[in-house]
């Protein structure tokens, strides 16, 4: 690939909201490809500080049935739209895959540099999913911070969510957004 294509490809990325996204998501063989070029991040120590979860099928919605029963325990007021919105979250895109931030508070790497290597997992699946034709989406909300949904998903005790990586096929091809202009953003250390 040339420079221009390669440039042309990040150029052209481009985050498709998550009920845009349908079938077909990628088969077992190209997650593992997609994967195989996520890993490849800048890792300091190699600790790998990360691993993944993937929710397909059925299993979306059990989360889904899940999170509604969490969201009306975290906010018992809560209006129901609130808490239909939380059970059909991963509903929409027939792939979700989970990037868990494994963290190691003792080594000497630290821990937020383990954290920016599993943020950076997160955007390079975003591209490779791109590269093989499909949409994603990064989103977080509160389930990404929540114990209790941690627990269920059967994260360990330095284990976080650090992104639900929605993918499938975009239903429409989504316009870009205004991005920031970098020469506005750079500056010169000047001692």
């Amino acid at each position: 690939m040339s420079d221009n294509c390669f440039l042309h490809a990040l150029n052209q990325r481009v985050s498709v909201p998550s009920k845009q996204l349908g079938e077909p998501a990628p088969d077992p063989a190209t997650l593992l490809r997609m994967l195989e070029a996520a890993v490849r991040v800048p890792d300091h120590g190699k600790l790998v500080p990360f691993r993944f979860l993937q929710i397909r099928g059925d299993a979306r919605h059990a989360l889904g049935a899940f999170l509604a029963r969490r969201s009306r325990e975290r906010d018992p007021h809560a209006a129901e739209a609130v808490i239909e919105k939380d059970r059909l979250r991963f509903s929409h895109a027939p792939l979700i895959v989970t990037v868990i931030a494994r963290l190691q508070p003792d080594h000497k790497v630290p821990v937020q540099e383990q954290l920016l290597t599993a943020g950076c997992v997160c955007f390079a699946l975003l591209q490779a999913a791109q590269g093989f034709g499909f949409g994603a989406q990064w989103l977080t909300a509160w389930m990404a911070y929540d114990a209790a949904v941690a627990d269920h998903l059967g994260l360990g005790q330095d284990e976080h969510i650090v992104g639900f990586i929605h993918v499938g096929t975009p239903k429409l091809q989504v316009p870009d957004r205004d991005r920031p202009d970098p020469a506005a953003l750079l500056q010169d250390y000047r001692p």
